[in-house]
């Protein structure tokens, strides 16, 4: 199997690149990883099992090239762009090239889904990224390419893999997670493909639900 992980040096990406090399379920899986300034991931690229690319989610030609031969692309960040420029430039490099799969980085809160006083902190704190982040959604359920759009929590470092996992109609459930969380989320469908397909899910430690502020 072959996966592009676009953003490629961010935190979470790097935990999936990192589970992806060491454990023996993906030993299988080449990675391409894509990012602005390759340069920054050149020692990751000693692996036989690792191309890093130049590719900027902005530059359409860029990313269409990046996709070539790919199964899977994992964008591990949120779209803020006014035009949806990085979403747009991924869709359409997947259709150019057979992706049939997607993942996607976005918010929570994208529906109203987060109840109570959290929910009121968390949209003021989100409001001015949110327009860029629901159309980013939209465009994915409209694509006819098999995607996932991950609605993250507000994150923390902690060393635990806990979370549960709510649907697109589903009221959001807790407030946190950890990014290992995150990125076993993205483990689990790079190991299965049908797994939360076409749907946006909220993922979070079920723990830290009513609380009024993230958890750190």
């Amino acid at each position: 199997m072959n996966v592009l992980i676009l953003a490629a040096n961010g935190q979470i990406a790097r935990i999936v690149e990192n589970r992806i090399l060491n454990e023996d379920q993906f030993k299988d899986v080449k990675l391409t990883l894509g990012l602005r300034h390759a340069q920054r991931m050149e020692s990751t690229a000693d692996n036989d099992r690792v191309k890093v690319v130049e590719a900027d989610l902005g530059n359409a030609k860029q990313i269409n090239e990046a996709l070539k031969e790919q199964d899977l692309v994992f964008t591990a960040v949120v779209d803020h762009d006014r035009h949806n420029a990085p979403t747009k430039n991924v869709i359409v490099g997947a259709k150019a090239n057979g992706v049939e799969r997607i993942i996607s980085t976005s918010l929570l809160g994208l529906y109203d889904e987060v109840p109570g006083k959290f929910g009121e902190w968390n949209h003021q704190m989100v409001d001015n990224g949110l327009p860029a982040a629901i159309h980013a959604d939209e465009l994915l359920a409209q694509s006819g390419i098999n995607y996932t759009t991950l609605r993250l929590p507000w994150l923390n470092d902690r060393n635990e893999v806990k979370y549960s996992i709510t649907h697109r109609h589903e009221e959001y459930v807790g407030v946190s997670g950890s990014r290992q969380s995150i990125a076993d989320v993205v483990l689990k469908i790079i190991a299965d493909p049908s797994f939360v397909v076409n749907d946006s899910i909220g993922i979070a430690d079920p723990a830290t639900q009513g609380n009024d502020r993230p958890v750190y």
